[in-house]
């Protein structure tokens, strides 16, 4: 039997000891490295601090990997840049070295839910490219998965297996898949090829629900933003919504709340047809919606013109640009709806260009989590009445 003697196990612990020491410093090292990212600013500021390091990262090697990933918690896009390519090019310098990664750790990682979600997307792909049977095991767990990135893989595997149902004509149990992943999915594309396939099923789906898009809305309007006055003016309805109001709006014209309600798939209000077309002019959309329970919501809107949200009095966003396009999510303002009654005001102002592609005046609202579900509320019906048109159907200015 061999004994062990004291000194040399004094002698173990002592190299042990140093060796954690060391990596100690050096994991201190490595998160000063990548706080050279965070700093990085526009037109380039900082670019030279974050090269280096970036450069100092990729020779620190593979123990430098989970530093990076857990970086990814609160990264702006610029951020995430640089840590998604100093992830990608230690894994393909170990790759080419003939080393391999840790499969066990970059999988203990993607199963930690706690972990930033783009962090977690960097890991399992850096986990299929050394385990090809890795989506096989995890995808079909995460449709519900608290990362977007990873519920979206889930989804779209799933949906590859619903496309083999169909080839295969076993149509009712395709519709039954494709109600279920209605219940998880949250991407627009996603979403629309499911409603798709289930058209051609003889199965509609309500597109405005299921993304939580608001259709109905009380309008008043016009009030003036000439020059761009509108968008910094506090015109009454945001010291207050009463809708019996009458107020004195541009050049003097009485404005009245109105309701309106769009059939729009995607919740869209086009105010040109509703409330007529007007050029400088500021318009407000009002609604009510009940919660049952005090709960964090994202209002997320899209609009091609300059536009402010307010929750129950607060203002949660503003933008104020024109004509730069429009699609959904394009504005999220983040607030929390409490149990009860919950004020949404948007503002939606036109200015006076007169170019084609510059008469759009129009927006859409949806109420979602922060993944882009629809939250369950329910939108009070206001007792405004609509609009009143001409003869000739048009919309009385």
């Amino acid at each position: 039997m061999r004994v062990i003697k004291p000194l040399a196990l004094a002698s173990a612990a002592l190299m042990l000891l140093l060796a954690s020491n060391a990596w100690t410093a050096r994991a201190a090292e490595v998160e000063a490295l990548i706080k050279s990212f965070k700093s990085v600013g526009p037109e380039g500021a900082g670019n030279d601090e974050a090269t280096k390091a970036w450069k100092s990262l990729i020779e620190s090697g593979p123990d430098a990997l989970p530093h990076l990933l857990a970086a990814f918690e609160g990264a702006n896009d610029l951020t995430a840049n640089w840590l998604q390519t100093a992830v990608d090019a230690i894994a393909e310098k170990e790759i080419a070295s003939g080393r391999s990664l840790s499969a066990e750790k970059m999988e203990a990682f993607v199963r930690d839910t706690k972990q930033p979600s783009r962090g977690r997307k960097a890991a399992y792909d850096l986990l299929v490219k050394i385990d090809s049977k890795a989506p096989e095991r995890l995808l079909p767990g995460m449709l519900d998965d608290p990362g977007k990135e990873l519920r979206r893989e889930a989804v779209a595997k799933a949906l590859a297996g619903v496309a083999g149902l169909l080839e295969k004509k076993e149509n009712e149990k395709a519709t039954e898949a494709y109600r279920k992943l209605l219940t998880v999915v949250r991407d627009e594309d996603q979403i629309e090829e499911i409603a798709k396939q289930l058209k051609k099923l003889n199965v509609e789906v309500d597109l405005a629900s299921q993304f939580g898009f608001i259709r109905d809305w009380a309008l008043a309007a016009p009030f003036d933003n000439a020059g761009g006055v509108g968008f910094k003016a506090v015109y009454p309805p945001e010291k207050g919504v009463d809708l019996t109001a009458t107020y004195t709006g541009k050049k003097d014209v009485k404005v009245t709340w109105t309701g309106h309600s769009t059939k729009d798939a995607h919740g869209v209000v086009n105010l040109n047809t509703a409330l007529g077309k007007i050029k400088g002019a500021t318009a407000y959309a009002f609604t009510v919606v009940e919660s049952n329970d005090d709960r964090p919501v994202e209002v997320r809107a899209g609009c091609i013109n300059a536009l402010k949200i307010y929750l129950n009095g607060k203002e949660i966003f503003f933008r104020d640009e024109y004509h730069h396009g429009m699609s959904v999510d394009q504005h999220i303002g983040k607030g929390t709806l409490k149990a009860g009654r919950n004020e949404i005001l948007v503002k939606v102002c036109q200015n006076e260009q007169t170019e084609q592609w510059a008469q759009d005046w129009q927006f859409q609202v949806r109420l979602c989590d922060n993944l882009g579900g629809a939250i369950p509320i329910k939108v009070e019906q206001l007792k405004v009445k609509p609009k009143e048109k001409t003869e000739e159907g048009k919309v009385k200015p």
